[in-house]
């Protein structure tokens, strides 16, 4: 592994985010989802529209993980409340997950909030519930906050644990 270097995202990445969550986000949930609530959530979360919405009116600040030039990961939360924010995603590429990129790039995400609200807050995220990073996140002092049986659409649900700590 090279160095790895972590940097804000701008509108100009949109395109590699999208490419590299293709990379991702399929080979993630294989075991867990159809290909086709698979497909339906890469659109939802994923497509260039999306993710540009989500940048330029939903508040989402992405943070990038390179090794060298190559994007391997990335990270993004956003504010909700006054005192809570929301880790959305946080990927690495399937042959990277182990090289402790996900642990770089969530307390990368700490920092940024903590720049942001150097006050007392809390972070929360969505876990599928059958997702392995659950050890991962209770491994970075993350805990089970509640369950969630979230509607998404066209009939699909997201499963979740939601996890908080406060930072």
């Amino acid at each position: 592994m090279g160095k790895i270097s972590i940097r804000k995202a701008e509108l100009k990445d949109i395109a590699s985010i999208h490419n590299l969550a293709w990379k991702i986000f399929p080979q993630t949930y294989k075991d867990i989802l159809t290909k086709e609530q698979s497909d339906y959530m890469m659109e939802w979360m994923y497509s260039e529209e999306n993710l540009s919405k989500q940048m330029t009116e939903e508040g989402h600040k992405y943070l990038l993980a390179f090794d060298g030039d190559n994007m391997v990961g990335y990270v993004s939360y956003q504010k909700q409340d006054e005192d809570l924010y929301h880790l959305q995603k946080i990927y690495v590429l399937p042959d990277r997950q182990g090289d402790h990129l996900g642990a770089v790039l969530f307390k990368a995400a700490i920092s940024a909030i903590k720049e942001e609200h150097p006050g007392p807050c809390t972070m929360e995220l969505n876990v599928n519930r059958y997702n392995k990073a659950l050890g991962f996140y209770e491994h970075m002092g993350m805990h089970k906050v509640r369950q969630v049986d979230e509607p998404i659409g066209n009939g699909y649900f997201m499963n979740d644990y939601i996890m908080g700590m406060e930072i």
